[in-house]
């Protein structure tokens, strides 16, 4: 089995910006699965496959419950589920942080499978960080969200097409603030009108199906616990500030 490509990321749909074809879901759901390759720096085992169905043919990332290694502070065989959790809040709130990611069984298991998507390599993705672009505003506000434990510089996907999409999920969602982030440019700052806004929807959705969803890959205090960092959100009206409690920045940061 050859290795996958290291840094840049292919599909051979159209992806520009957060548009994508409406047929993609079904797509990663039911398509045929091919190995290709493996991540070789990823800490857990993920796949680059090839998924086909009919004349529709894309590249994904496959990880498998099978391939998680243990973490002392999050249930065994989890992390593909917060992988779709993590989905499922990013359209809530219509943002399309997170890629296309559904749940389902491979070649090696059960688990989750999620859109390649193509990185613009001119992109100094340092620099990016570093700067104040609204896209990754938002990305700060849904981390705090979702309680993201590991938001480095190289789970941010810029595109051609001037979208950032956000990846690798896998610990968010624990019941206690274990926020650690490379985005704390907004720490404190007061949340605009769209901030308020789209928590608003999101804590509506909560209420409704999409609560019902996460109860399917989540605990019940986990959800719970989401609800209420939207609530505390809501309250506030700032960005969260670092707990001191808890590393605030991933190490290593990228």
């Amino acid at each position: 089995m050859r290795d996958a490509p290291r840094t840049r990321r292919t599909d051979e749909l159209s992806v520009d910006g957060a548009r994508l074809p409406p047929d993609v879901t079904r797509l990663l759901e039911q398509g045929e699965l091919r190995i290709e390759g493996r991540l070789i720096d990823a800490s857990n085992a993920t796949l680059y496959c090839q998924v086909r169905l009919g004349g529709e043919n894309a590249h994904a990332v496959y990880k498998p419950i099978a391939g998680e290694r243990p973490l002392w502070d999050f249930p065994d065989g989890t992390l593909a589920a917060r992988e779709l959790a993590a989905y499922l809040v990013s359209e809530a709130l219509g943002w399309s942080i997170v890629p296309p990611t559904v749940s389902r069984a491979g070649p090696l298991g059960d688990g989750m499978l999620q859109l390649w998507i193509d990185v613009d390599e001119t992109v100094d993705v340092t620099r990016l960080v570093r700067g104040r672009d609204p896209q990754l505003r938002r990305m700060a506000l849904f981390d705090a969200v979702v309680n993201n434990a590991d938001r480095k510089g190289g789970h941010l996907l810029p595109t051609s097409a001037g979208h950032i999409f956000g990846i690798d999920h896998g610990v968010c969602f624990h019941r206690e603030d274990k926020l650690r982030t490379v985005l704390w440019q907004w720490r404190g700052r007061s949340l605009s009108a769209e901030d308020t806004d789209a928590l608003t929807r999101l804590r509506e959705h909560l209420d409704a199906a999409l609560g019902e969803r996460l109860s399917d890959v989540l605990s019940g205090h986990e959800v719970a616990a989401t609800g209420a960092r939207v609530e505390r959100l809501l309250t506030t009206r700032r960005f969260p500030l670092p707990s001191g409690e808890w590393p605030s920045i991933p190490w290593p940061p990228f």
